[in-house]
């Protein structure tokens, strides 16, 4: 067994294309029926502002798959901290045993989930989207950011709305500086209604997105909601986009955006495409200029057996990593 720690797991893994092929062939076979993933397990810790989840999932053929769990906890910022953690387990697939110890403190989940976004708005935004809104200043909205203009390297300007000044700033500049963007800070219906491409990445519990503020051509990627009580979206933004997709449909209607649109009867169960489809080519992308698309992501076990497995892979081969015998 390896235990790979979080400084060399993030020297060697990043939002890249090859990593986006890999999340890609995971929403793809998770459509295709030969994924196994459990519904998540979530705790909420609410005296904490802080939450549990842990994830997994085993696809058909791979040597070997992973165990996820993720803390967030949302005061952090304001001591300093990131407000997600975690670590990842992996498992040979033939026996069970472990094969490895991913100790990176959250970064990975950080990684596929930005990837999950770039997924989604290749096949969704349109081709030369220029303006992007991001709701949030944290570490997701960095992320997401990174891997929107990995996809749609036409981005060149970007809204942000935030609650703390400080940290729109602080966001606002590293944005500029890495990726050389323009950015300005908005209320939230101007970040709206100006954005080819809006990412909303909080942990809200009151949704805050209104249908009056769709324009044609928007894609909505709304990745906050991932447990039962988060909401990001007015429930009749999700009945008025000409398509609805999202990473799992198994988990959507019970910790995403879709439970409370179709709570409120504007969607059911026939409304959304998984984006697995879309990937495949089994369902339609985005096919003109004037479509309006959501695609509403909780997270999936998939995604993390596919970035552990990948960096596995990759630590293993560069020689990082300590290696842990029984004797041990």
């Amino acid at each position: 067994m390896y235990l790979f720690k979080e400084k060399p797991i993030r020297n060697t893994i990043d939002v890249n294309q090859q990593a986006l092929s890999l999340i890609e062939d995971g929403f793809r076979r998770l459509q295709a029926g030969e994924v196994t993933m459990p519904p998540v397990l979530s705790m909420p810790i609410a005296d904490k502002n802080g939450e549990l989840d842990a994830k997994t999932a085993y696809v058909k053929g791979m040597d070997q798959f992973a165990l996820k769990i993720s803390t967030g906890f949302f005061d952090n910022p304001d001591k300093g901290l990131p407000s997600l953690s975690g670590m990842m387990l992996l498992f040979h697939s033939d026996t069970g045993f472990p094969a490895a110890v991913l100790q990176d403190n959250g970064y990975l989940t950080d990684v596929r989930t930005g990837i999950a976004g770039a997924a989604a708005a290749k096949y969704l935004a349109k081709d030369e989207a220029r303006i992007a809104g991001i709701v949030g200043t944290g570490t997701q909205a960095r992320f997401q950011l990174r891997a929107l203009k990995m996809v749609r390297p036409s981005i060149e300007k970007v809204y942000v709305y935030g609650r703390k000044k400080e940290r729109i700033e602080a966001y606002q500049r590293e944005m500029e500086h890495e990726l050389g963007v323009t950015t300005e800070a908005a209320d939230l219906e101007t970040v709206v209604r100006n954005c080819d491409v809006l990412v909303t990445t909080t942990p809200s519990t009151e949704p805050f997105i209104k249908k009056e503020w769709l324009h044609p051509g928007l894609h909505i990627t709304a990745m906050g909601s991932d447990a039962a009580e988060k909401n990001e979206i007015e429930p009749d933004v999700l009945g008025a986009v000409d398509i609805l997709a999202c990473d799992a449909a198994s988990q959507v209607f019970s910790i995403g955006e879709h439970r409370t649109a179709k709570e409120s009867g504007v969607i059911d169960e026939s409304s959304t495409v998984e984006i697995g489809a879309i990937i495949s080519g089994d369902a339609p992308g985005r096919e003109t200029m004037e479509q309006v698309t959501f695609c509403d992501l909780t997270g999936t076990g998939v995604q993390d057996t596919a970035i552990a497995v990948y960096t596995y892979d990759q630590l293993k081969a560069s020689g990082e990593g300590l290696e842990i015998t029984e004797d041990e």
